[in-house]
């Protein structure tokens, strides 16, 4: 802050040797330049030097301090934010017609780095205001200052971990339904990001103006991963499915087993590798074999059965099979066919359940297949999306991970 004061003037030949004289602060006027908004206890903070006063006049107060203003804080988009602070500096006392204001350049040179933010730039701009009890203008310098934050500590210690615990949710639907840990693992990961969550609601100043950039992030990211763990109850139940609740629903079927299925080119273990025609036959002959040997019965090389003195073919069979009745009235020979009919049931129930169970755990193979798609491309979206909205992202990450 420099001033021309005319009562402090001399003549330099008549005192030789002497240029400047230094006066303390209270011996000599000086103009009542103080921070308007400033935020500090002591409202003026700066430390009262000698003034250096030379043989034409010209003043020089180089207070130095320690300035605290009130800034409004936008943190949109933290950490990729930019923040500006405005530094008003005017008389307290003198009018415009008493005292006027000049601008001067900021030097920065002599600043030291700081570790979270850098210094952009400071721009200064002289103003008048007038109030309604004078006429005078009120003059005052404004400077603003610009700093970015350094984005190198958020992103390695909570971006990054975030961005892959994100990815483990992924891995939710990869895990067998049988190895019992699909649950776990979803709530693990909630729980991880619950406590990242904590730690940025630490760092953050309490503000409701506008959600900050991270904290979005973070919240779509768990609402996936709660989403994730849903789903993996709903591909449990399917997978666990009691064959004794009745099949499945028509539309889930249509839906599930033939739209999704054929979209992801999903095929049910087994298909394909036996002909329909080939399996009943096969079956056919299977309980045939059964019943046969129950009775004591052996199959002649021309596909018919000689059982002791009665020859049965495979038409007579089935016929017996289905309830028929035998052709003698031997009451040992009626009791073994019944117990051969009812094992061929239970056969065909069993068969049954295992169908339907199957069925169940496909549409649950189906249900995570089609999720492990859906959530990657949302997350993926959700990461780009998000992070990089933020208007300095590509400046941040060329300087700050450079």
């Amino acid at each position: 802050m420099t001033w021309t004061d005319h009562y402090l003037q001399w003549n330099a030949s008549e005192y030789p040797g002497v240029k400047t004289v230094r006066f303390p602060d209270g011996q000599i006027w000086k103009p009542d330049i103080l921070l308007y908004n400033s935020a500090d206890e002591r409202f003026d903070a700066t430390f009262h030097t000698n003034v250096l006063v030379n043989s034409s006049g010209h003043c020089q107060y180089l207070p130095p301090g320690i300035f605290k203003s009130s800034c409004y804080i936008d943190v949109r988009w933290f950490p990729f934010d930019v923040q500006q602070c405005k530094l008003k500096f005017g008389s307290w006392s003198y009018g415009g017609w008493s005292l006027d204001l000049q601008m001067q350049e900021a030097d920065i040179s002599g600043y030291i780095p700081n570790g979270e933010w850098d210094l952009v730039g400071i721009l200064g701009k002289r103003s008048e205001k007038f109030y309604e009890c004078c006429k005078e203008p009120y003059p005052d310098v404004t400077f603003t200052v610009t700093i970015r934050r350094r984005t190198l500590y958020y992103g390695l210690n909570l971006l990054i971990p975030c961005v892959l615990i994100s990815a483990l949710a992924l891995l939710v639907f990869l895990l067998p339904a049988d190895s019992g840990e699909k649950i776990s693992l979803g709530i693990t990961v909630l729980l991880s990001l619950t406590v990242f969550m904590l730690l940025v609601a630490e760092i953050m100043p309490a503000t409701s103006d506008s959600v900050p950039l991270i904290a979005q992030y973070f919240a779509s990211t768990m609402i996936i991963v709660g989403l994730s763990v849903v789903v993996t109850v709903i591909v449990l139940q399917y997978h666990h499915h009691d064959p004794d609740g009745g099949k499945m629903p028509k539309w889930t079927r249509v839906i599930l087993l033939n739209w999704c299925a054929w979209f992801l080119r999903m095929k049910r273990p087994g298909e394909d590798k036996v002909r329909p025609a080939c399996q009943h036959k096969q079956r056919r002959c299977s309980l045939a074999s059964v019943e046969m040997s129950a009775v004591g019965c052996a199959p002649t090389p021309d596909s018919g059965v000689v059982c002791g003195r009665v020859a049965c073919s495979p038409t007579h069979d089935e016929h017996l099979l289905h309830g028929g009745q035998p052709s003698e009235g031997d009451p040992d020979l009626a009791k073994i066919l019944e117990e051969v009919r009812y094992i061929a049931h239970r056969f065909r129930c069993q068969d049954e359940s295992e169908a339907v169970c199957s069925e169940w755990k496909f549409a649950a193979c189906v249900v995570d297949r089609l999720c492990l798609m859906a959530f990657s491309v949302f997350t993926i979206l959700c990461t780009i999306g998000i992070l990089m909205s933020a208007p300095n992202f590509v400046e941040a990450v060329s300087k700050d991970f450079a």
